[in-house]
Formats: structure tokens, C-alpha cells, sequence
């Protein structure tokens, strides 16, 4: 018999999936739930058990993760009479790997200790290819005796864990890496433009970017979906703007405002208004392409005509 904990699965998109995945593979016993039936068929074919309410997924298990959209979701999931803090089991541990407030966190640890249930804020970062390969960065936040007890379960999804102390302190360090990524996308861009017009190939740009000072993950990551013109359909830019805008707002809680968070979050939220919410994270640099005239295409850029 098994000695690994059960463990429910809410949300099961293109993040939660491959976590969900990895964790079936282990060996962990998995019920999954997500509004989408759908998107739990290949999890059920690896052996994981579907079920059609939160309360049948959650009852029971010894573990409840989610990986949800961010705090609208995160909120309607955990709280209230039929959430997962109202139905899971005392002495069950909820973790929950969303991107959310530090306001809703404490929030989610108050109310989850106060029902005698663990609680652990655990977001993920390292993109959808790295999440398929248990390669991903996870930061928690929370009780450090209940991180210990489910490092095993975290190694099984991720390659570096990092304990950040009491709950909020993840949702900081994971935005403030977002706000990183972000700025630095949109910089790229600007990278890539220069060179462009100025005649260097873009292939030798990008190797000079990725052998310099100016190399980033940011800049390995993005550049490729750049010059492929997909621009990293992975992530949307209702979710950029969602991040950029609890970032800060963590800066506005400790008294001051970010030059560059705000700038940027100014230039993703007119990507959003021009592309829609769906578009891909890095529509921030086709809006400098068709201000420009220019597509970051290899060879050379291609020009866009009328």
C-alpha cells in the first residue's frame, strides 16, 4: 500500500496539468477537478480519477492543490460555505500554487488554521515547458515544520524550492520575479529594434544578447517566440497585467510606488486594450513592430506594408 499522501487536484490548466501529471507519475493517488471536463481526459488516462463537484474532489484528501487564474478564482474556490477551506478535512494541508495577493493569502492561512487545516502558498514560475519537465521554481510561504513534510511532494513538481517565510512572503518573491520577466520583455524588444534598423542580422543580435552582460531567462525564453511571431501564446496578457498590477500594489502597501513596475504595467494594459486579453505575452513588442513598421523576423526584420 502506498504511504504517499492522496492528493486533489483543482485546476488543471496549462500549469496545473503538467503538475498534476508529474504527480501521477510519482505514484501520488490523484482526484482532479477543473470547470473544464475536459481538460482532465489525458490526467484520467494516466489513472488519475475525474469527479464532477469540489466536494468530491477535496472530502478525503490528505493534500489539496490548485493552480487557478489568480485572486478572483483563488477567492471563489477557497471561501465561502462550499469552497475547499469549508469542506476539506482537519489536519489536511491546502497548497495552493496560484499567483495571489499577499492580502489573500493571510486571509487563506487565517481561515484554513481557525478549521485546524494546513496551509501553504506555493507559487510556481519557469513557464509551461519546464512545468511538463518538474523543472520548475516554487516559492512557499508558511509554516516551515508543513513545508518540510511535503518537500517530497514539491521535488516531485520542481527543481528548486525555496522557503520564504510567513505567508505572503512567496506571493512577493514570485511577483517580483514576474515584474523582472515582464520589464524585461519589453526591453527586449526595444533590444531586438535597434539592432534590426540598424542592419545586424537579428541572429547575431540575439547571440550577443545571450553571450553579455545583457543575457536573461527572460531573454532565452522570449526571444525564440519573438522571432517565430507566436509571441508566447503560454501566457496571456490578462495575466501579465493581473501580476504587474499586484506587484504594485505590494510596493503601495509598504509606502512607495515602482518606476518601472508602473511604467510597465502602463505599456502591457495598452497591449491588452489593443490585442484583447487572450493575446500572448509578448504582443507588448508587436506594438513597438507596428509602431516601428518592422517585424523582428530573422534575417534582417521584415517590413510591414499597408
Amino acid at each position: 500500500m502506498s504511504l504517499l499522501p492522496t492528493v486533489a487536484f483543482i485546476g488543471v490548466g496549462n500549469m496545473g496539468n503538467p503538475m498534476a501529471t508529474n504527480l501521477i507519475q510519482a505514484g501520488y493517488a490523484l482526484t482532479v477537478f477543473d470547470a473544464v471536463p475536459a481538460k482532465t481526459d489525458n490526467l484520467v488516462a494516466l489513472g488519475a480519477k475525474c469527479v464532477d463537484s469540489l466536494a468530491e474532489a477535496v472530502t478525503m484528501a490528505d493534500v489539496v492543490m490548485t493552480s487557478l487564474p489568480g485572486p478572483p478564482q483563488v477567492t471563489q474556490v477557497m471561501l465561502g460555505e462550499a469552497g475547499v477551506l469549508a469542506l476539506v478535512k482537519s489536519g489536511a494541508t491546502v497548497i495552493d500554487t496560484s499567483t495571489s495577493s499577499v492580502d489573500l493569502v493571510q486571509t487563506l492561512v487565517q481561515t484554513a488554521h481557525a478549521r485546524g487545516v494546513n496551509f501553504l502558498e506555493a507559487p510556481v514560475t519557469n513557464a509551461v515547458d519546464m512545468a511538463a519537465l518538474g523543472r520548475l521554481s516554487i516559492f512557499v510561504g508558511g509554516d516551515k515544520a508543513c513545508y518540510e513534510k511535503h518537500l517530497p511532494l514539491f521535488n516531485v513538481i520542481g527543481e528548486k524550492i525555496f522557503h520564504c517565510g510567513k505567508p505572503g512572503n512567496a506571493a512577493t518573491v514570485k511577483l517580483l520575479t514576474n515584474l523582472l520577466w515582464f520589464v524585461g520583455a519589453a526591453t527586449i524588444g526595444e533590444a531586438l529594434m535597434l539592432g534590426a534598423k540598424a542592419g545586424v542580422p537579428l541572429d547575431v543580435v540575439q547571440e550577443a544578447i545571450t553571450s553579455s552582460a545583457g543575457d536573461s531567462w527572460v531573454a532565452r525564453h522570449d526571444i525564440p517566440s519573438i522571432f517565430a511571431g507566436h509571441y508566447d501564446p503560454s501566457f496571456s496578457l490578462a495575466l501579465c497585467c493581473k501580476d504587474l498590477g499586484l506587484v504594485n500594489q505590494i510596493a503601495q502597501g509598504q509606502g512607495y510606488s515602482l518606476t518601472m513596475g508602473g511604467h510597465a504595467q502602463a505599456l502591457f494594459e495598452e497591449a491588452r486594450a489593443r490585442y484583447g486579453d487572450d493575446a500572448a505575452e509578448l504582443h507588448v513588442v508587436k506594438l513597438l513592430e507596428e509602431r516601428v513598421g518592422m517585424l523582428l523576423r530573422p534575417p534582417h526584420g521584415q517590413l510591414i506594408t499597408p
